[in-house]
Order: structure tokens, then sequence, then C-alpha cells
């Protein structure tokens, strides 16, 4: 299982925030307000893209190598990540936890590279891009070299 918080802080009020409704899977989320979360095996070109919308929309992508969708990109149902938000005048808050081994069994037990960006929309409708790494003069968070956090495999025990 992966749990990541994500947080928006600034006048919240100047953000397009969709109410939140029961979660379902939801398709171009990040043509409006989304946060992404980007895996993949340290050394393998394959990854997984999550989408999530603060609505609790989400949707997930499989791909073999840089923006190539993978030759199934629906092998079986994918799994339903569990989606919070709080929202405050000063802060958005987004909580996810998604079970890592429904999307690969290789992810159990390997170091893992893992993107973390969002795509903020203002109520004038105006976008940004936020990530832990632009590694280009634009926002690609496909690309690996934004994948910079490393996640060490739990400790055999």
């Amino acid at each position: 299982m992966i749990h990541v918080a994500f947080r928006l802080e600034g006048d919240v009020s100047r953000i397009r925030l969709p109410a939140a409704s029961p979660a379902r899977e939801g398709s171009r989320l990040w043509e409006h307000t989304c946060f992404e979360l980007f895996v993949a095996r340290d050394g393998e070109s394959a990854y997984h893209e999550l989408n999530v919308a603060p609505s609790g929309e989400w949707a997930i992508y499989g791909f073999r190598d840089y923006r190539e969708p993978a030759l199934d990109p629906r092998p079986h149902q994918w799994p339903i990540p569990e989606i919070s938000g709080r929202r405050s005048d000063e802060a958005f808050d987004l909580d996810v936890r998604l079970v890592l081994a429904r999307l690969s069994m290789a992810y159990t037990e390997a170091r893992l590279r893992v993107g973390l960006s969002a795509v903020v929309e203002t109520t004038e409708g105006g976008l940004s891009y936020w990530a832990l790494r632009h590694p280009r003069d634009r926002p690609d968070f496909h690309d690996p070299n934004a994948f910079a956090l490393c996640v060490e495999p739990p400790a055999a025990g």
C-alpha cells in the first residue's frame, strides 16, 4: 500500500476545486485541478500513472515506456484508490491510498521511483503545473527524470 498526502496552501478561494462526490473512474482529469502519482520499478521503463481529482474521480494508466501505453492497458480491473479531501480557507489536503500490488506484483519487493505532481486550475481558468522535479524547460510529468523520489522495498521480517 502506498499513502500519499498532497497539500495546496494559499488563497484556496482562487483555486477551482469541485465538490466531493462518491469515488468513480474519470477521464482527462489533468485538464482541471488534479493530483498525480507516477510509479516505476527502479531501472525499468514501464510505469503507472494515477490521477486523482478533488471531486474523488480517479484514473489509472499503464505505460510500457515513456508515454507509450501498455499493450494491454487494462489487463484487469484497476484497484480503486481510497481518496479523502479536506478544505479550509488556507489549504486543501488530499490523501490517497492505493494497493500497488494490484497495479503490478513487481512493485511489492522492489525499489521504486515515484513522481508526484499537480495541475492547479484557478477560478479564472488558468492552469499551473507543479512537481517534485521539472527536468525540462516545460512541464512533462512523464519524463522518467521527474520520478524524483526513491522508495525502498519493505524490510523482510
